[in-house]
């Protein structure tokens, strides 16, 4: 049975769900591979707008957390997925504009060799087997601009034929020798070296079908016409070792592509995207799928998105299936997990002519200013002086008191950028502040005494 997907919008919507949750800390990663986990993987196949392409095979749940990470809208920490900051401008951004810059960053910084994803094809790991992986995507990313006709189906064997005539080869092997080392199921009878087993679609094809499938598809670069992969294609019959394979890749049953409106603009051919598609693409085109009451709850009527979901669950506490109340303690958890109220905001307002009820904008102008009551001010270096007589001449000091911070009465607090200065003018001053040596104690055992300051230390300061 033959499948049809437009996946320009889809794209749009899967961008704000996977984002809401990396905000949200739901996705991991290996730090090693920096694949996504399995548990990850079904995360985001929830959220996916129609969801994957084929029930049981991750594809654009695969290559989203890929993505994010390429584009650098996300980034690796204890093999969790965090938002970058420019992943946090993202979630107000146009879709349209986040979508070409992922994949033009993806072209350059994707991670994983995309032909690993092959699985059928074995003794890829070998030495200086596999080629570098930025000319094959710009070649397809050529192949997009140049072999596909804007808004019409193309047949992928059509496809193929007409990148192998216009050069835009993803050749995959760095070698003619390196293609004994590929093999399907037995290395010395099966292997691609000998004549007639390394055809055009069984290489460069596989790689070509993923990248189309996995990535531009996933992105809503192109629209897909697909079916089963099991017996898709036959172009690997006649390789030993095909016995019992009815499919060499996942990607098998892509069939046909249409290159669309945001596959266009993503591919540099037009330098914005048409009316349509940024219409589409930018939060405040659409109405605010909610209704702000004064007594701060959200109520959407009509269901919301997948993202809007994920974005109100961070900022308010869910009453009941369509129905979120906001509250002081709720705003504060969002800012502390490193959210911005700037984009509940925009998404309360966006698209509205209704102003948001006094209470709750007093409810968020409260929330923000507790956040500007304390903050970080970065790391300081804490000196221990000998008695309170040293420490106060070191404090009123014409050039050390403007280098240092007096704290309690045996302690000065230097910042790190200020501690070469800070140790120059003690010189002048006829002290000196040992630099760090190996008996040093690592840590002080601090006690603090009422008002805050340290008074007593675990280690005796050095004689």
């Amino acid at each position: 049975m033959t499948a049809e997907r437009v996946t320009e919008r889809e794209a749009q919507a899967d961008l704000a769900a996977v984002l809401q949750l990396v905000a949200a800390g739901r996705l991991r990663c290996s730090i090693r591979t920096r694949r996504p986990s399995r548990a990850t993987v079904r995360t985001v196949d929830e959220v996916l707008s129609g969801g994957d392409f084929y029930m049981h095979e991750a594809i654009r749940a695969f290559a989203w957390p890929l993505l994010l990470q390429s584009g650098g809208l996300a980034t690796l920490s204890s093999g969790r997925l965090e938002l970058t900051p420019r992943g946090h401008k993202a979630l107000v951004c146009p879709a349209s504009e986040t979508i070409r810059d992922l994949w033009q960053r993806w072209l350059s910084h994707g991670a994983l060799d995309e032909l690993s994803r092959v699985e059928g094809i074995k003794g890829q790991r070998g030495l200086n087997v596999l080629s570098p992986v930025r000319p094959r995507r710009k070649a397809i990313d050529a192949a997009l601009a140049k072999c596909c006709p804007p808004g019409e189906w193309i047949l992928i064997d059509q496809l193929f034929t007409a990148m192998r005539i216009a050069g835009h080869d993803p050749v995959v092997v760095r070698s003619r020798g390196a293609l004994w080392q590929l093999y399907l199921e037995d290395p010395q009878y099966g292997s691609l070296g000998h004549d007639g087993f390394d055809e055009w679609p069984l290489l460069q094809g596989r790689y070509t079908l993923c990248v189309l499938f996995e990535y531009a598809a996933t992105l809503g670069l192109i629209d897909v016409r697909y079916t089963a992969p099991g017996g898709a294609r036959d172009d690997f019959r006649r390789n030993w070792g095909n016995d019992g394979l009815d499919r060499l890749s996942r990607y098998d049953g892509l069939l046909a592509v249409r290159l669309n409106p945001l596959g266009i603009y993503a591919t540099g051919q037009v330098t914005r995207p048409c009316p349509d598609v940024e219409r589409s693409s930018t939060p405040s085109a659409a109405q605010c799928p909610v209704q702000v009451l004064a007594n701060f709850d959200l109520v959407a009527p009509a269901g919301l998105a997948t993202a809007d979901k994920l974005l109100l669950d961070a900022f308010a506490t869910r009453a009941s299936g369509n129905v979120w109340t906001l509250s002081t303690a709720s705003l504060l958890k969002a800012l502390y997990t490193g959210r911005s109220l700037d984009e509940l905001h925009c998404f309360l307002t966006r698209g509205s002519g209704q102003p948001i009820p006094q209470t709750v904008q007093s409810l968020l102008a409260d929330a923000a200013a507790r956040t500007r009551r304390v903050w970080d001010a970065g790391a300081y270096h804490l000196l221990v002086c000998v008695d309170e007589t040293q420490t106060a001449l070191f404090a009123e000091d014409a050039t050390l008191r403007e280098l240092c911070s007096r704290v309690g009465d045996r302690h000065l607090a230097v910042a790190t950028g200020d501690l070469p200065a800070f140790r120059h003018a003690l010189l002048n001053l006829g002290y000196v502040l040992p630099g760090p040596s190996p008996s040093a104690p690592e840590t002080l055992d601090l006690k603090v005494q009422g008002n805050g300051c340290p008074i007593a230390m675990k280690h005796d300061p050095p004689e």
